[in-house]
């Protein structure tokens, strides 16, 4: 899809779609600091606590699949405020909860509708003139991190000054205004041409069939498995002795977490200059080091900050480069590609967030540690796989369309008669 013509996307446009991005995966996270005083106010056992979280990613996968493809037919603006709208009646709804199920049916219902923040980062890439696509994707994108780490860190001072439900009563408050900003300053995204749904749905489902795709998809999966491995169940450990930390103090590790998410927001420049493969290699190795420092948290409350602020500005360095990446090589239809890779981030949080709860309770924190470490390994091969794959991709654009065609100093280079895309130094861009 081509840019929208008339349409800058200045830093009001920026800030608000980063808002948007913030509030509604907030909805799907706030919960991590504060697992504990909903478990016990609503009857959930301690075994079960991961399910708060997994349940609203659950929700997000549905989402995923089922509407984030709508981008690709209607006006995003409408949807991103319908969306929105929707985020906080699922909140409100988990704020009024009375028992467990009535907080899951809430929760649900927000992660079905979190998936505005897919939509509007495919708005963002659909607006973007090409060579700021990876810088307003970056930007974008960091106010995803700063609602799933900055969430945490109000949602201990709230769930003390005012306890847990105050905290979804806020986020309901909070979506219902974003919506109608949205609907009020963003620009109209027109269609160019009616597709059909069933046609997108066949589209998302065939992505899954292509090797490039799959590459950065399963990287995603294991990323994302290790970081809510870390973050749905860090506060369990951090609550109980030696620390005895409260709610307001477990969310301050957010902070950490937070510098190291901004700290790779230049990532998306990386990604416009060629560079994503290597940077998502680098990342993912900073990953795997960074449970090193966890898996002391036992004893080292310094050693966990240097953990999480690497494993979050591995996190985010690597999704800006697996987005930037993704939208890039299919341009006509950004909403579905973002939707169909959002499947692997949903699932691998969702196991992350359920099996982190079970195996503290079983071992210890020593098995969300061995967990965490060994996704983040997983992550590192798929990388290494995905590396292998570009050079024979790139081997073979060369035998069929010449040096030619990877000799091209533009960031991005289509090579249409042979049906992929090359960037500058030879690499196949679908699967840098």
């Amino acid at each position: 899809m081509k840019p929208i013509e008339g349409v800058v996307v200045g830093w009001r446009t920026r800030l608000l779609l980063g808002a948007v991005c913030g509030v509604a995966v907030a909805s799907v996270y706030a919960g991590q600091p504060v697992l504990g005083p909903m478990g016990r106010d609503l009857g959930v056992s301690a075994g079960s606590l991961g399910w708060f979280v997994a349940i609203g990613q659950l929700g997000y996968l549905v989402g995923l699949v089922l509407l984030v493809p709508l981008g690709d037919m209607l006006d995003r603006r409408r949807l991103i405020a319908a969306h929105l709208g929707l985020v906080a009646a699922g909140t409100a709804i988990t704020a009024a909860a009375p028992v467990a199920w009535a907080a899951f049916a809430g929760l649900a219902a927000a992660g079905v509708f979190a998936v505005v923040v897919q939509t509007a980062v495919a708005y963002t890439a659909s607006i973007s003139p090409p060579a700021e696509r990876g810088r307003n994707l970056g930007i974008v994108t960091s106010g995803v991190v700063i609602g799933i780490l900055g969430a945490r860190v109000i949602a201990g001072v709230l769930a003390d000054l005012w306890g847990w439900r105050s905290i979804y009563l806020v986020l309901a408050v909070l979506a219902g205004v974003l919506a109608l900003l949205a609907l009020a300053l963003l620009p109209a995204d027109v269609r160019a041409g009616t597709v059909r749904y069933g046609r997108l749905l066949q589209s998302f489902g065939g992505l899954f069939a292509q090797p490039v795709f799959l590459s950065r998809g399963l990287i995603a999966f294991f990323l994302f498995a290790s970081f809510g491995t870390l973050w749905s169940g860090m506060a369990l450990p951090l609550a109980g002795a030696p620390w005895h930390l409260s709610e307001a103090q477990i969310g301050l590790f957010g902070v950490a977490g937070l510098a190291g998410a901004l700290g790779a927001a230049r990532s998306g420049r990386w990604g416009d200059a060629g560079h994503a493969r290597r940077v998502t290699g680098i990342a993912l190795a900073l990953l795997l080091a960074s449970w090193v420092a966890i898996g002391q948290l036992s004893w080292s409350l310094p050693l966990l900050i240097v953990g999480v602020i690497l494993l979050d500005f591995a996190v985010q360095a690597v999704h800006v480069s697996n987005q930037h990446a993704l939208t890039a090589a299919y341009v006509d239809r950004t909403s579905t590609v973002i939707g169909a890779y959002m499947v692997f981030y949903s699932l691998g949080s969702a196991l992350g967030a359920a099996a982190t709860t079970a195996l503290f309770d079983a071992a210890g924190w020593m098995g969300p540690t061995v967990l965490g470490a060994t996704l983040a390994l997983c992550a590192l091969a798929a990388w290494v796989f995905s590396a292998q794959t570009a050079a024979r991709a790139a081997q073979r654009v060369r035998g069929r369309c010449g040096d030619a065609a990877v000799a091209g100093s533009s960031p991005v280079l289509p090579v249409s008669r042979c049906g992929s895309s090359v960037q500058g130094g030879g690499e196949v861009q679908e699967a840098c």
